[in-house]
């Protein structure tokens, strides 16, 4: 789209989203602050934009703040989301299933045809990207399909698989698994190719139990995902300066250079520059791509693969308060797409930042967004106690049967 958008001279659609994303701004203010009277909201509304100002200090740039503001606008776009039972809306997750099998026929395609936008370049914010084909170490092909780079092709159909298979079958979610997977494979994004293999098995693990018991269990799997916020922590502290990949340069190659330079650089470099970051956070924008692109900080910027590791250089200490009420609120939580969404992020961010494609922040906001529900806010504003605002078990139709 955005290749022929740019052929048409038609450039300016391709912001169309983020327009409706400004309204989403409104919308939550409207449904989550003023409706809910959720003080949660109105923190995470005023912390945003505190750090959008401690963002534009940092990095001294109108460009990198106006970077920094699109970069945000799919977070308010999730939230809204609040209160919705993603199962409602079958037009959207017809939507989604097309991107599944469009994405799926893109990869395969782009394997005996070259699509026309390789090597396309185009301007954003006076910065000129590419669209095209990228190599790994071993120079096999990544393909790419239908978008602008492999990762983000594997992560198109990691989610669209995910949210398409609740309403199916098992036999559909074995064998489109088994497609996903290898079509995954052909994008060597080894990360998504992993989740979407644990999220078959805990999926078909889930469906093998008696429908009373599956809605509990996948949120006992939500909750201990979030344990993988910790992964990164261990794996700094048992293997840093650790070679674990001598004579290679594959999977535990990538793993060391993360470990020794992609989660810690950012620290390193913020004790250095601004100290007090390491509490407040250096601001929206910094150690992700308004830095790398707009910034005079450009020397100092490190690729952050890891999204609770560059939310937190970002946003500090409140972000981890605003995660402790997130993992409160799962325990209310009867959707079960965004119970999916949330177990699947948790895995797949432990080595991806997830800023870029913008959906990849909308689909994290989305299954965090119960956190400014009414049940949340009664929950947070009434001591604590979920026997106040939980009552008997939601129990799901067969039509949003657990996935």
């Amino acid at each position: 789209m955005k290749y022929y958008f740019a052929k048409l001279h038609l450039e300016i659609l391709w912001f169309s989203p983020d327009f409706v994303a400004i309204v989403c701004i409104a919308l939550f203010i409207k449904r989550c602050i003023i409706d809910n009277g959720s003080t949660m909201a109105l923190l995470v509304l005023g912390q945003i934009c505190v750090s959008l100002f401690i963002g534009f200090w940092f990095l001294g740039s109108t460009t990198a703040l106006m970077s920094s503001v699109k970069m945000i606008f799919p977070l308010f776009v999730g939230f809204c989301f609040a209160d919705k039972n993603l199962g409602e809306f079958r037009k959207t997750l017809t939507v989604i299933t097309v991107t599944l099998y469009l994405s799926l026929f893109g990869i395969f395609l782009s394997k005996y045809w070259s699509m026309p936008w390789v090597g396309f370049k185009y301007e954003s914010f006076g910065a000129t990207r590419e669209a095209g084909r990228l190599w790994w170490s071993f120079q096999e092909q990544r393909l790419a399909g239908f978008a602008a780079d492999s990762t983000m092709a594997a992560y198109f159909i990691l989610v669209a698989y995910v949210m398409t298979s609740i309403r199916r079958s098992v036999p559909w979610c074995i064998v489109m698994g088994g497609i996903s997977i290898y079509a995954i494979r052909l994008t060597t994004s080894k990360t998504a190719m992993g989740v979407l293999f644990v999220y078959l098995l805990a999926m078909l693990l889930v469906r093998s139990l008696p429908y009373e018991k599956r809605l509990s269990t996948l949120r006992s799997f939500t909750l201990w995902s979030y344990a993988s916020i910790l992964v990164p922590i261990v794996l700094m502290i048992l293997f840093t300066g650790v070679d674990l990949s001598p004579g290679s340069k594959g999977f535990f190659f990538s793993l060391q250079d993360r470990i020794n330079n992609s989660w810690q650089l950012p620290f390193v470099y913020l004790s250095q520059l601004m100290p007090v970051g390491l509490i407040t956070g250096c601001g929206v924008g910094c150690f992700n791509y308004p830095q790398q692109l707009f910034s005079n900080l450009t020397d100092y910027w490190v690729p952050v693969d890891n999204f609770y590791i560059g939310t937190y250089v970002m946003f500090g200490f409140p972000f981890i308060i605003f995660m402790w009420m997130v993992f409160r609120s799962t325990l209310i939580v009867t959707d079960v797409y965004k119970l999916s969404l949330v177990f699947v992020t948790n895995i797949f961010t432990i080595t991806v930042l997830s800023y870029g494609p913008a959906t990849g922040l909308l689909v994290i906001a989305l299954g965090f967004s119960e956190v400014f529900s009414k049940r949340a806010t009664k929950l947070f504003q009434s001591g604590g106690k979920r026997d106040a605002v939980a009552g008997p078990e939601a129990r799901l139709s067969a039509a949003h049967d657990v996935g």
